[in-house]
C-alpha cells in the first residue's frame, strides 16, 4: 500500500473541501490518501513517511482579485520553494473548467514550479452532480410532450453561436424551448421556481423535471467542440438523471467515451455519426441534420422501446464504483506525474 499526502489548497483561495471529497472517491486498491487544507498544520504531519508528496495550488480566473497582491505573491513563492525543498509535487487545479478553456483563458496565480494542470474531464462534474442528486426524489413523466427540443445555451461560444444560428434559420428550434442567454430565457414556467431570475453563476446544476417532461430531446450544448480532450459536465447528467433522449454537441469522440464509462446511447433510434466527424463545422451540419429528422420522429415509440436503455444510463451514473474507477484516472495522471520526476 503506497501513502500519499495531499496539501489541498495551498494559499486557502479555493474549495478544498471539494477536492477533498472527490479524491475520497477513488477506488484505487493500492493507495492511501491523507489531505489536509491547512498549510499551518502541515507540522503536525510525519512527511518522510509519505511515498509522495502533493501541493494543490487554485487557480480560478476569480483569482484575479490577487493577482497584483505583492504580500500574496511573496507569500505564495515562499511556500512553493519551502514545499518543493521537502518534495512536494504541484498541482494548478481549475477542475470546474476544460483544458480549452483553461489555455484560452488567463488562471491566477503563475507559478515557475513544473506542475500538472487538473481540468474536469469527464469525473468531476459527474462527482459533483453525484453528491447533489443522490438523494433526491424527482418526477420525470415522458408520456406527453408539448415541444420537440429542449436546447439550453448560457455562456456564449462561438460553436453554440453556429449551431443555434443554423438550428434557427432552419426553423429546427420553432416547436422547442431553447435560450440563448441572457437575450433569451426559458419561460417562467419552465425556469426554477427557487429561481424565477436565473442568476449567471450558482445554479447551473439544479434540475427541475418540467422542462425535461415537456421535451422529447435534449440538445446538449457542451463547453466546447474540440479535439484534443473531452470535457463532460452537468449538461450531459441532467438529461441522463431526467431519462431524456439526448443529442450532445461536444468534443470528438464524446459519445464513444460515454460508452466506455458504462453509458449506452441511442444510435438504435437515431443517426449518431456526427460523433465521428473530427471537422467541429462538420459535425454540426451532421447535427443539423439529424435534429431536423428528428422533428417527425415518432418520440412515443422510442421512449417506449428506450425505457430499459435510459434506466440502464440512471443506474450507471448514481453506481458509486463505476464513478470511482472514473476518478482514478484521475488521480492516476497525478500519481503518474509524480513518479516521472
Amino acid at each position: 500500500m503506497q501513502r500519499n499526502f495531499i496539501l489541498t489548497d495551498v494559499m486557502k483561495t479555493g474549495f478544498h473541501v471539494d477536492l477533498e471529497e472527490f479524491v475520497k472517491m477513488h477506488t484505487l486498491d493500492d493507495q492511501q490518501f491523507e489531505m489536509t487544507g491547512e498549510y499551518y498544520t502541515l507540522h503536525n504531519y510525519n512527511l518522510d513517511s509519505y511515498d509522495r508528496r502533493f501541493a494543490i495550488i487554485d487557480s480560478r480566473r476569480a483569482n484575479v482579485r490577487v493577482k497584483d497582491n505583492p504580500a500574496f505573491n511573496d507569500e505564495l513563492r515562499k511556500r512553493c520553494d519551502l514545499l518543493h525543498s521537502q518534495g512536494f509535487v504541484f498541482i494548478k487545479a481549475n477542475p470546474w473548467e476544460s483544458l480549452k478553456n483553461i489555455e484560452d483563458t488567463a488562471q491566477y496565480p503563475e507559478i515557475e514550479i513544473e506542475h500538472v494542470k487538473w481540468t474536469g474531464g469527464i469525473s468531476w462534474f459527474w462527482n459533483y452532480m453525484f453528491k447533489k442528486h443522490k438523494d433526491s426524489k424527482y418526477n420525470f413523466d415522458h408520456s406527453d410532450k408539448k415541444y420537440t427540443f429542449l436546447y439550453l445555451n448560457k455562456a456564449p461560444r462561438r460553436h453554440r453561436i453556429k449551431l443555434y444560428d443554423k438550428l434557427l434559420s432552419k426553423g429546427i428550434l420553432e416547436n422547442s424551448l431553447h435560450t440563448r442567454w441572457p437575450d433569451r430565457k426559458l419561460p417562467k414556467e419552465y425556469e426554477l421556481p427557487w429561481a424565477q431570475e436565473y442568476p449567471r453563476y450558482g445554479m447551473d446544476q439544479d434540475i427541475f423535471e418540467k422542462p425535461y417532461n415537456d421535451t422529447a430531446f435534449s440538445i446538449v450544448s457542451e463547453t466546447n467542440d474540440s479535439n484534443n480532450e473531452i470535457f463532460m459536465t452537468e449538461k450531459i447528467w441532467k438529461p441522463i438523471i431526467a431519462q431524456q433522449m439526448f443529442v450532445v454537441h461536444g468534443n470528438y469522440l464524446y459519445l464513444q467515451k460515454l460508452k466506455e464509462l458504462g453509458f449506452k446511447t441511442f444510435n438504435s433510434y437515431f443517426e449518431e455519426a456526427y460523433d465521428l466527424d473530427k471537422d467541429p463545422d462538420m459535425r454540426i451540419e451532421t447535427i443539423v441534420d439529424v435534429c431536423d429528422r428528428l422533428r417527425d420522429a415518432p418520440w412515443q415509440d422510442m421512449y417506449l422501446h428506450s425505457k430499459a436503455l435510459r434506466q440502464h444510463n440512471v443506474d450507471n451514473f448514481f453506481n458509486k464504483e463505476k464513478l470511482g474507477v472514473a476518478i482514478n484516472d484521475t488521480l492516476n495522471l497525478f500519481l503518474k506525474f509524480a513518479d516521472s520526476r
